[in-house]
């Protein structure tokens, strides 16, 4: 949960490094926070709570995203391209510094 915080703070921090796990933390528990926001939407015919929360974490998503390349050592437009971004997700980041920052597991 410490990640998902992390990334909310850094909301809108494109530069620099982000971990694999920093990242999938950030992925698991925004789809279980959308996924309890969509259940209480649909009890509640509220469904305007979805809209608000995609809309509140659409770009801290994207720098998240971007980092995440920057640690692969890519650029962060690598996240457009479909199947080969999802492979630089699950790929472990480079050791050491490159040129997109320092290594975030030395930190």
């Amino acid at each position: 949960m410490n990640y998902y915080f992390k990334v909310l703070q850094n909301d809108a921090t494109f530069s620099g490094r982000a971990r694999r796990s920093e990242y999938w933390y950030f992925i698991l528990f925004n789809v279980i926070i959308a996924f309890v926001l969509g259940f209480i939407a649909g009890l509640t015919e509220m469904t305007f709570l979805g809209n608000i929360y995609s809309l509140a974490v659409l770009i801290p998503g994207i720098a998240v995203g971007v980092r995440r390349m920057h640690d692969v050592g890519k650029s962060g437009w690598f996240l457009l391209i479909p199947i080969y971004n999802l492979i630089l997700a699950f790929t472990e980041g480079e050791r050491g510094e490159n040129q997109y920052g320092a290594d975030p597991k030395a930190v």
